[in-house]
């Protein structure tokens, strides 16, 4: 179980340029590592803008923001370049980093069941320590909530 207080998953991914990044690469700092379902999806892609509209705030708070998904480097790389990401993208097409955070989950829409990427941000503190989990992600004032924890 991830939980509050304790140790984050560590994890080795690539991002959109198809290099390995690490959590253990961002000691010191704290992390904005959020998971979301797919690239170019309308809630997904609102949610990304955003985080690069104010990633100012985020960085004058030594924070580095991490999105996730099951899409791949490719996709990944060509949602950034899109949409101007100047942050890193992290593909896990094996889903193996969904499910040790535990956002891969069954979904339901208009009665059918699938399996999917529940919409999760974990906020980690310099140390590695899950500081704060935001489960079922509302994205219209999450960026709000997230400057309130990480200057809490």
């Amino acid at each position: 179980m991830v939980e509050e207080g304790k140790k984050a998953p560590s994890f080795s991914l690539k991002n959109q340029e198809g290099k390995v990044v690490k959590l253990s690469d961002y000691k010191g700092k704290n992390v904005i590592l959020y998971f979301y379902p797919k690239d170019n999806t309308s809630g997904c892609t609102q949610q990304a803008c955003n985080f690069r509209d104010e990633l100012p705030k985020f960085e004058g708070l030594d924070a580095v923001i991490l999105g996730v998904s099951p899409d791949s480097v490719e996709s990944h790389k060509k949602f950034a370049e899109k949409f101007k990401l100047p942050f890193t993208l992290l593909s896990d097409e094996n889903k193996d980093v969904l499910e040790k955070y535990e956002v891969w989950k069954e979904k339901s829409m208009y009665g059918r069941k699938y399996m999917g990427v529940e919409r999760t941000t974990f906020v980690i503190d310099g140390e590695g320590k899950v500081k704060k989990i935001f489960r079922k992600v509302k994205v219209a004032a999450h960026n709000k909530e997230l400057i309130e924890v990480l200057k809490g």
